[in-house]
């Protein structure tokens, strides 16, 4: 994971970033997320990117230091552009339709899933694709 820790996390001109120690709140267009790291990881904004520093090569260390950095690459993300699943459904009688806001999926013959629609959530389907 070390190798990831290295690489710096490029901030975004509409994003927002605030560090108080370990404690990180990243605001942008999508919204707001924060999160607090453990105390021993040091968390920097220098020209318009995050840097996460550890205090030694121990192992703990190494994992800390991959993970914090992967989590604040991953609320930039979100508050940026927001995440995308694709569900594909392939074979014969498999199916996915949008009924109103909510996503009825025909998996056989007997098994029909009604999913509510979340107010958080985007859909959009067509027969073989939901996004």
């Amino acid at each position: 994971m070390s190798r990831i820790g290295k690489l710096p996390v490029e901030v975004p001109q509409d994003v927002d970033v605030k560090i108080k120690g370990t404690h990180v709140l990243i605001k942008g267009p999508k919204g707001e997320l924060e999160h607090t790291f453990p105390a021993e990881m040091k968390i920097s904004l220098k020209d318009e990117e995050i840097i996460v520093e550890r205090p030694s090569d121990d192992r703990m260390y190494r994992a800390y230091h991959g993970m914090t950095r992967a989590i604040i690459n991953n609320m930039v993300t979100g508050v940026k552009s927001g995440f995308e699943k694709i569900l594909e459904i392939n074979g014969v009688g498999y199916r996915a339709e949008l009924e109103g806001k909510n996503l009825i999926c025909t998996l056989d013959i007997h098994t029909l899933l009604l999913l509510k629609h979340l107010t958080e959530l985007s859909l959009k389907s067509n027969q073989r694709h939901v996004r």
